[in-house]
């Protein structure tokens, strides 16, 4: 960030990061959460309360990387708006991509350590993170939204194939739309199809299929996750660079 080598290090640009609000105060806050978090995950053993106290010191850490990223670079009123859009995108899209591989850890059991009681658990599972689901969608279009418009700017959207900025954006745009569609494929067909499987005691096929589903739709998170990564590291339309 300082663009000094990576060896020596320079101790006066770290202690100057680590020591200037914010983003030093946001990574000291991260550091600390992410340390509850795992001892809380240490702690739980299905205990209700250590899972409650791990999952909101990991959404702490995940709201600190907004400090981090172009959300900060506002200004007044509209740095809160840009700041809190980024937090609650940042939130949305953990709950998402948490759901995606909790469920593919259900999913890849080993077929001879699959009951009854398992599958049970899994088609709940899967059927609760689709009314959950919709929350997050509309978080994450409604803040990705705002946050489109403050990075891009409406004079520039028309651009957006012309620069690597815009066709980066418009690549995820691209996933996020593939993701859309195949969360609503299990919500609304290959779900009901695997409770009626095991209704049938025949799950095997409606399993399989849901686990290609989900395989293809974890794919295009880490295509995202990859994207916005890149896209941290360049300046968008709007900042006029």
């Amino acid at each position: 960030m300082a663009g000094s080598p990576f060896w020596p290090v320079d101790e006066a640009a770290v202690a100057a990061l680590l020591g200037g609000p914010p983003v030093g105060s946001a990574w000291k806050v991260r550091m600390v959460a992410l340390v509850i978090a795992g001892g809380a995950v240490l702690l739980a053993r299905g205990r209700a309360s250590w899972l409650a106290m791990a999952m909101i010191a990991a959404a702490t850490a995940l709201a600190t990387l907004a400090w981090n990223g172009h959300g900060a670079m506002d200004e007044g009123s509209t740095g809160w708006l840009h700041l809190g859009a980024d937090i609650l995108h940042l939130l949305a899209g953990g709950i998402w991509v948490g759901a995606l591989f909790g469920l593919l850890l259900l999913m890849m059991r080993r077929a001879e350590a699959i009951d009854a009681a398992h599958l049970q658990l899994t088609h709940r599972a899967l059927h609760g993170f689709g009314a959950v689901g919709t929350l997050v969608v509309a978080i994450l279009v409604i803040t990705g939204l705002i946050n489109s418009w403050l990075l891009v700017g409406p004079a520039n959207f028309t651009a957006l194939g012309t620069t690597l900025y815009g066709l980066l954006l418009l690549a995820k745009l691209v996933l996020f739309a593939a993701m859309l569609g195949l969360a609503s494929l299990n919500r609304f067909r290959l779900t009901p199809a695997f409770e009626r499987s095991i209704a049938m005691n025949d799950h095997d096929g409606a399993l399989m299929t849901l686990r290609v589903s989900l395989a293809v739709e974890t794919t295009c998170v880490i295509g995202i996750l990859a994207l916005v990564a890149w896209l941290g590291t360049l300046a968008p339309p709007a900042s006029g660079m």
